[in-house]
């Protein structure tokens, strides 16, 4: 199985004066899963609404292929989506799936299955109004999974999974990836996905800000070293007679994108005593939290 490209063109969304969506493009590829993420409001929802044609776009546009998703004669067997899942909580879990499998083209065995597949083969009796919300994230999956689509768009999927939840969601976004599906998967925490993710498009504000490989944002993330000085003030003007980029952290300055032997060096060189000199490296979650920062107005 070959599932189909992804691709958003110079796609912007306006609501009103909002612009939540601003001018984005992005490819995603079948035989990986790709993480797209984002803080919360940074406009992910909405443009995944537009990629499967549940919203219009201002300008630009959403590819599934090569047409938009509504241009396929039936898409929603070639997309299985978790976006807009519209559980009637008096409906049990099997009468939520049987509702959608004629739109699909299956039927009831299918919608036992993919019940089975989810882990919810014990509960498919159940009103859904007495579902947790991992459970009802599960079904949601299994909504999405009803065709055995070549490419799967989840929205938040992990959000009310639990721990084992969590470790066989990866699991199976990982199969889908082996099987050449297209798996694009949306989140606002890096550290939830980043076990299952092999790329990543992150956007802030509406606008992407970075796009690579997981092992390319990785080593983009910064380093520095933690300097702590027995005379803060001398520290203070040895940073700023260098340029260099430093913020406080406990009792001494975290200097950016200095090696511990420059500047070990040069405080020595200035005659410092020191009481701390450690390198310090970002991790995943903080070099996405560095990308999607709100930039600071000048006062």
């Amino acid at each position: 199985m070959t599932g189909p490209t992804l691709t958003l063109e110079g796609v912007t969304k306006q609501f009103g004066r909002v612009r939540a969506v601003d001018d984005l493009s992005f490819t995603v590829r079948p035989g990986v899963v790709t993480g797209f993420l984002g803080p919360n409001g940074s406009g992910k929802t909405t443009t995944l609404r537009m990629l499967l044609g549940l919203a219009e776009p201002t300008s630009g546009r959403g590819l599934v292929g090569d047409r938009p998703y509504a241009e396929h004669p039936q898409p929603a067997r070639l997309v299985g989506s978790s976006l807009d899942p519209g559980f009637h909580p008096g409906r049990t879990g099997l009468a939520h799936l049987e509702t959608y499998a004629p739109q699909v083209g299956v039927g009831r065995a299918r919608c036992r299955e993919v019940l089975e597949l989810v882990g919810m083969g014990d509960f498919g009796d159940r009103r859904v109004g007495a579902y947790s919300m991992g459970m009802k994230q599960r079904l949601g999956l299994a909504t999405a999974l009803l065709a055995d689509p070549p490419a799967v768009v989840l929205d938040e999927p992990a959000n009310g999974l639990d721990p084992e939840g969590i470790v066989w969601l990866r699991g199976l976004l990982r199969r889908f990836a082996e099987e050449g599906r297209t798996v694009l998967v949306s989140s606002h925490v890096l550290t939830e996905v980043q076990h299952t993710v092999d790329e990543v498009v992150v956007i802030a504000r509406g606008r992407l800000v970075h796009a690579s490989s997981l092992a390319e944002l990785a080593a983009s993330a910064e380093s520095g070293t933690l300097v702590v000085a027995a005379d803060p003030a001398g520290l203070a003007r040895l940073v700023a007679d260098r340029g260099w980029t430093a913020e406080p952290e406990g009792a001494g300055l975290l200097v950016r994108g200095i090696p511990a032997a420059e500047a070990g060096a040069a405080c020595f060189a200035a005659g410092l005593e020191l009481h701390q000199l450690a390198t310090r490296t970002e991790d995943l979650e903080a070099a996405f939290l560095r990308l999607t920062a709100v930039p600071e107005v000048a006062a």
